[in-house]
């Protein structure tokens, strides 16, 4: 793969069926004007493929490698194992398990090749786009800073939606 100008995050899919999910944590990096690239491959059907991607995403710029990854899901450790980035797992259900063993997949790893691991799914997507974003605010002042404007929004919904069940429940004057 070529190096893209700035691009911080990758966002890896297994099967291009992981789109829909994974859409998730690009939304959260484009709302934050994060620079990302979305990159398809198999730890199973494109295994030099994903040793080429992983051996090279730090010389290419990434720090952050978010992965979607269903069934087997073993995706985000082969990653892991080739790479000292961060990687994220998001397990995707694509089987009659619920995305059960995708989860297991991408959280089970052995001692020393450590895979951060979201829920499955969608809120996992987006929980791991938020991560990414964490992760690369530690160094950068001004995404911090859209970071906590996010952070208080999402409160600020909370109070707002509070307010709503007092208006249901009053009393009619």
């Amino acid at each position: 793969m070529a190096k893209k100008k700035d691009v911080l995050v990758s966002v890896v899919m297994g099967s291009d069926s992981d789109l829909s999910v994974m859409m998730e944590a690009v939304n959260i990096l484009k709302a934050f004007n994060v620079p990302h690239e979305v990159y398809l491959t198999s730890a199973h059907r494109a295994p030099e493929r994903t040793t080429t991607f992983a051996k090279n995403a730090q010389k290419r710029g990434i720090e952050v490698i978010i992965v979607g990854a269903g069934a087997a899901a073993h995706l985000a450790g082969v990653i892991a194992a080739q790479t000292p980035l961060p990687v994220i797992g998001v397990p995707i259900d694509a089987t009659s398990l619920g995305g059960l063993d995708a989860l297991l997949s991408t959280l089970q790893m052995p001692g020393g090749i450590p895979v951060a691991t979201m829920t499955i799914g969608k809120a996992g997507a987006k929980n791991a786009g938020l991560l990414a974003v964490r992760i690369l605010a530690l160094q950068d002042k001004n995404l911090a800073k859209a970071l906590d404007v996010y952070i208080a929004n999402l409160a600020a919904g909370v109070e707002k939606k509070q307010e709503k069940i007092n208006d249901a429940l009053r009393p009619e004057n």
